[in-house]
């Protein structure tokens, strides 16, 4: 699939905005976070900002943004409808969360119960912009089990280690929020190397000769191109990436998404330069993701492509 840079920012900074929001809100619940005045509110703002930058960047896909809101009536059949709503009724719970713990404080049954409400929001939110591309059956790299739950690990990686440059910065120590950002780190890394392993070794969903029914006969070619130029589907859907470029990329997307990251966040841990290192988690993490996301896009094969004579 062609990898469009609107899909890249929506699935990128949706997750590190709604993976921060998720762990404010569990935090607060366990009473972990630091019970500053302004901490929360502020940490509420910038989960939002990036949420809602995501969201924003998700319209310029859109052959008619102006008809984006059309969407949302859809929510019964379409998890695109799905994740529309479920990102709107994120904010409520969120600013509510910011504003209790504001005039009622930390401790607050309200605040506390409302934390966990807009924490399982964004993930609910989170969990339905995966399932748009999991339950899409013509992409074998997308219509599996490991897709959902791989976009809940990287908005939790994500949301980790933005929370650690945040209390690195705000308290000047990082020592349970920057092992938590290691730990995610490491998941996140196995989780993704089983994901490469799995679509590596799957088996295509079908091929030009069990295509025509002819696949008693051997493989099959065609004669000859349906098409002397390009078209939508070859341009949209056709996209193909040479496989050392890939493996070249899945290596830095390795580094950089989750070596990095956990190694900066253990440094913060440990106490060393926490009010940079953190923060240099936190940014190795947005720029290593979005080489792996645009690899989830590149490497993803559509069944419309085998007419083309490719392999799926």
């Amino acid at each position: 699939m062609t990898p469009a840079s609107s899909v890249l920012l929506l699935t990128t900074l949706t997750g590190f905005g709604y993976g921060l929001l998720a762990w404010l809100g569990l935090f607060c619940a366990l009473g972990l976070l630091p019970h500053a005045l302004w901490f929360l509110p502020v940490g509420v703002m910038i989960a939002l900002a990036f949420a809602s930058g995501g969201l924003l960047a998700s319209t310029l896909h859109l052959g008619r943004p102006e008809r984006a809101w059309r969407a949302f009536s859809q929510w019964r059949s379409s998890w695109l409808s799905r994740e529309g709503v479920a990102s709107v009724l994120t904010y409520p719970p969120a600013l509510g969360f910011a504003a209790l713990w504001y005039f009622a404080g930390a401790g607050a049954p309200a605040t506390r119960a409302l934390g966990l409400l807009a924490a399982f929001m964004a993930l609910a939110t989170v969990y339905c912009t995966a399932m748009i591309y999991a339950s899409l059956k013509p992409i074998r790299q997308w219509h599996n089990r490991h897709t959902a739950p791989d976009y809940l690990i990287f908005a939790a990686l994500s949301g980790a280690t933005l929370l650690a440059a945040l209390t690195g910065i705000w308290t000047g120590h990082a020592r349970l929020t920057g092992a938590l950002a290691a730990l995610a780190a490491l998941v996140a890394a196995v989780a993704k190397l089983g994901y490469w392993r799995f679509i590596d070794r799957q088996a295509p969903l079908t091929t030009l000769a069990s295509a025509t029914g002819l696949a008693a006969f051997g493989s099959v070619t065609p004669l000859d191109q349906p098409h002397f130029t390009e078209n939508y589907i070859l341009r949209e859907m056709g996209y193909q990436i040479a496989r050392k470029h890939a493996a070249k990329l899945r290596r830095i997307a390795l580094v950089v998404a989750f070596g990095l990251p956990g190694l900066f966040a253990l440094l913060a841990a440990i106490g060393i330069a926490p009010m940079i290192a953190a923060p240099l988690a936190a940014i190795c993490t947005g720029a290593g993701l979005f080489i792996e996301r645009w690899l989830f896009f590149a490497e993803a094969t559509h069944v419309a492509a085998i007419y083309y004579g490719r392999a799926v």
